[in-house]
């Protein structure tokens, strides 16, 4: 059974995404508020992605698969996770060929 938790995603007046919180049973993870910009004015970030939390649920899933708690369902979930990456990856490759990675424009 999945365990509760509780999320607030916050949008700037523009609409945009703007950070946000989300915690339960274990975790608390604070979104990255606002874009990091490009070129020279890039800031660092200040928040979590969304790529680095699927990337930490994948790991901790790897690591089953090493142990007596591999299954078929946990390789299953690898490969969605894997190719949910893949597909946030393509997303952010497209965005910077548009050279709009980093920002809010769609």
């Amino acid at each position: 059974m999945r365990s509760k938790f509780v999320a607030m995603n916050y949008l700037d007046e523009g609409g945009n995404p703007e950070g946000g919180v989300a915690f339960g049973q274990g975790f608390c993870i604070s979104w990255q508020r606002g874009p990091l910009g490009r070129g020279a004015g890039r800031k660092p970030a200040n928040g979590a992605f969304v790529e680095d939390i699927i990337a930490a649920a994948l790991n901790r899933l790897q690591f089953y698969q090493t142990s007596k708690f591999a299954c078929h369902e946990n390789a299953m979930a690898i490969a969605a996770l894997e190719g949910a990456l893949g597909y946030l990856d393509h997303r952010t490759r497209e965005r910077e060929a548009r050279e709009v990675e980093g920002t809010h424009a769609i």
